[in-house]
C-alpha cells in the first residue's frame, strides 16, 4: 500500500509543480513510513523563514510557529464545533514554564533543559536579544510589540540564565498574549551574531533564509515552492510531535488542491472558497473544518473625508441599502456569521457582533433625500481581486442594490499585489476590506481598524474623543468599566457609520479522515506539532 501511495505523490509533484519532481522533499516522503510523513498544500508559501525580515508574508508565520519557540503559548479549548481552539487572551506555558506578574513587572522562569537546534542551551540572554531585535527590526515587528507596551530594550532584564523579567509602567491586557505571538520568537543569538554584518547587525539578511531556532521542527530542504520539515527530537517546550516529516508545497489553484485532496494524493490543505467547503462537506470524502476567525470582520467602509461620504446621512443610506442576506446566500453560501440586523444599542461588549443596520431601501432613499441628494450620485466601489471568488459577486450585489436608490456604482477590481498600498493611503472613496485582529479583545480590533494612524483605517475615521476612550480601555482592570467603554464606543461607531460590518469569515481546512489533531490558531496558519496521521 505504501508503494502505491508513493507513486501517486510523485506523479502529483510532477504534474503540479514544474521542475520539482526529483527534489529532496519527495525522497524524504518515500523514506518515511506513511504515518510519519505528512504532505500539506496551500495557496501560497513563505517568502522568508523569519517574520522580523522586511516584507515577510503570512507564510513566514507558519514557518516561525513550527520552528521557533516563544516565551508563552495560549490555552486551548474546544469550540462550539468541537475543534481545538487557541484562546488569544489566555497565556499558557511554552519556553517559560511559569511566570509571576506583580503589576509593574512580569518575571518568567525558563525551562532549564531547552536547547536550540544546534544544541546550544536557550538562556535569558537569548530571550533579551530576541525581544530587543523585534523592536530594532522596525516595521510590523516593532508595531506589534508596541501593542503590548513593549517599546524599549530597557524593559527587558536578564536576571540569571533561566530567569527573565519585563518591566512596564501600567497594566496592559495585551502584553502577555503578545508574548505568545509569532513576532517575539526566541532566536539563537550567538548563531545569528556569527552571520551578521556591520551594515546588518541583527542578521536580518541571513535569517531570511536560515533558521536560528529551537522549535519543534527544523527545515531539511527549502525551494521556491516547498519546504520539507524534520522533527527536532530534542524539543522540550511541549509534547514531542508524532509526525516526523512534513512537506509543505505551494499549489495556487483551489480547484487543483481540492482534486488532489479528494484523490488522496495529499493529506491536508486550506484556503478554500465557501462553495468548495459546502460541496466537500456534502460529499463526505474528506474531513472539513470551518472555524469562525476570531476578531475578524469583512466590512464596507466609506471615506468620511470625501464628498458625498463626508455626510453621515449618506453613509447611513448606504448602510441601509446593502443587500446583506443576498450576500450571505450568493457570495458565501451561508458559510459565514452574519453581522447585521442587531439591536439599536449593543447588548454586550463582545466583538464581532451584529450592527443595527439591515436592508431597507425605503429608509435608504429617505436618508439620501435628507442629505440633499434625492437623485443619488456616482461613485466607485473597490475590492481586492485576490479574493474575487467571494468579493466579486458581493460587489455586484452591492452595485445592483445601490442602483435602486439612485447611486450609480462603478466596480474597481484592484490586483491583490496592489491592494494593501491602495487602501492604506486612504484614497479610495468606497470599498470592502477584511481585517482580523490577533488578540481577541474588542479594543484591539477596533483600535487597529479605526485608529487615526492605522493603515487599516481606510475610511479615514477621525473621532478623537471616541478613539481616546477606546485606547484607555486597553489599560482598564475593572471588567465592568471595560465593558461599558466598549459598548459606548460601538454605539458611537455605528452612529458615525465608521465601518459597516457584513460578516465574520471562517478559516477553512480540509484533510484526510486518518488525520487528527487539527488546532485553530489566531494566525490561521497550519500547526504541524499536533497533527497525527494513522
Amino acid at each position: 500500500m505504501r508503494g502505491r501511495t508513493t507513486i501517486k505523490r510523485r506523479d502529483f509533484l510532477k504534474a503540479t509543480i514544474a521542475g520539482l519532481a526529483g527534489l529532496a522533499a519527495p525522497r524524504l516522503a518515500r523514506a518515511q513510513p506513511a504515518n510519519q510523513a505528512l504532505l500539506v498544500v496551500s495557496e501560497s508559501g513563505a517568502n522568508s523563514v523569519d517574520p522580523h525580515t522586511p516584507g515577510a508574508n503570512r507564510g513566514s508565520y507558519e514557518v516561525a510557529w513550527n520552528c521557533y519557540d516563544r516565551l508563552l503559548s495560549l490555552e486551548v479549548r474546544k469550540d462550539a464545533n468541537g475543534t481545538d481552539h487557541a484562546n488569544a487572551t489566555k497565556p499558557a506555558p511554552e519556553l517559560a514554564e511559569e511566570w509571576d506578574d506583580t503589576g509593574h513587572a512580569v518575571t518568567l522562569k525558563l525551562r532549564k533543559n531547552a536547547t536550540f537546534h544546534d544544541g546550544a542551551p536557550v538562556t535569558a540572554k537569548d530571550v533579551k536579544w530576541s525581544l530587543d531585535r523585534a523592536i530594532a527590526a522596525g516595521g510590523n515587528p516593532r508595531f506589534q510589540m508596541s501593542t503590548a507596551s513593549l517599546s524599549s530594550p530597557d524593559q527587558f532584564v536578564v536576571v540569571d540564565d533561566h530567569t527573565f523579567r519585563i518591566d512596564y509602567d501600567r497594566y496592559d491586557r495585551q502584553m502577555l498574549p503578545n508574548l505568545a505571538f509569532s513576532v517575539p520568537n526566541i532566536l539563537n543569538s550567538e548563531l545569528i551574531k556569527k552571520n551578521a554584518t556591520e551594515p546588518d547587525p541583527w542578521g536580518l539578511e541571513w535569517s531570511k533564509n536560515n533558521l536560528a531556532g529551537g522549535g519543534a521542527y527544523q527545515i531539511a530542504e527549502r525551494t521556491s515552492d516547498s519546504i520539507t520539515y524534520a522533527r527536532f527530537d530534542n524539543w522540550k517546550s511541549g509534547p514531542l510531535p508524532k509526525t516526523e516529516r512534513v512537506i509543505w508545497r505551494t499549489v495556487p489553484s483551489a480547484s487543483t488542491r481540492r482534486a488532489l485532496l479528494e484523490r488522496g494524493d495529499v493529506d491536508v490543505s486550506n484556503e478554500f472558497p465557501p462553495k468548495d467547503i459546502v460541496e466537500m462537506e456534502k460529499e463526505g470524502k474528506v474531513k472539513v473544518y470551518a472555524t469562525p476567525i476570531d476578531n475578524a470582520v469583512q466590512f464596507v467602509v466609506m471615506n468620511e473625508k470625501m464628498p458625498p461620504f463626508d455626510n453621515v446621512k449618506v453613509r447611513r443610506a448606504v448602510a441601509y441599502a446593502i443587500p446583506y442576506e443576498k450576500i450571505m446566500d450568493v457570495a458565501l453560501f451561508n458559510k459565514a456569521r452574519p453581522l447585521f440586523g442587531g439591536p439599536a444599542e449593543p447588548a454586550d461588549a463582545k466583538w464581532p457582533q451584529r450592527s443595527p443596520y439591515f436592508t431597507d431601501l425605503a429608509k435608504a432613499k429617505a436618508l439620501l433625500a435628507e442629505a440633499g441628494m434625492p437623485n443619488g450620485f456616482e461613485t466607485t466601489f473597490s475590492f481586492d481581486a485576490g479574493a474575487a471568488g467571494i468579493l466579486e459577486p458581493m460587489s455586484v450585489l452591492i452595485q445592483e442594490s445601490l442602483g435602486q436608490i439612485g447611486i450609480k456604482v462603478t466596480l474597481d477590481k484592484i490586483a491583490g499585489a496592489n491592494w494593501r498600498s491602495s487602501f492604506s493611503n486612504k484614497s479610495l472613496p468606497f470599498l470592502t476590506n477584511l481585517f482580523a485582529g490577533w488578540i481577541d479583545y474588542p479594543n484591539y480590533y477596533l483600535e487597529m481598524a479605526l485608529g487615526k494612524t492605522s493603515i487599516f483605517n481606510s475610511g479615514d475615521y477621525d473621532n478623537t474623543a471616541a478613539m481616546a476612550m477606546l485606547h484607555e480601555a486597553r489599560f482598564e482592570r475593572d471588567p465592568a468599566k471595560y465593558d461599558e467603554a466598549i459598548k459606548k464606543f460601538l454605539t458611537i461607531m455605528y452612529d458615525d457609520v465608521a465601518s459597516v460590518p457584513i460578516y465574520q469569515p471562517s478559516a477553512y481546512v480540509a484533510m484526510q479522515k486518518n488525520i487528527s489533531g487539527y488546532r485553530y490558531w489566531f494566525h490561521r496558519q497550519m500547526d504541524y506539532r499536533t497533527l497525527v496521521k494513522t
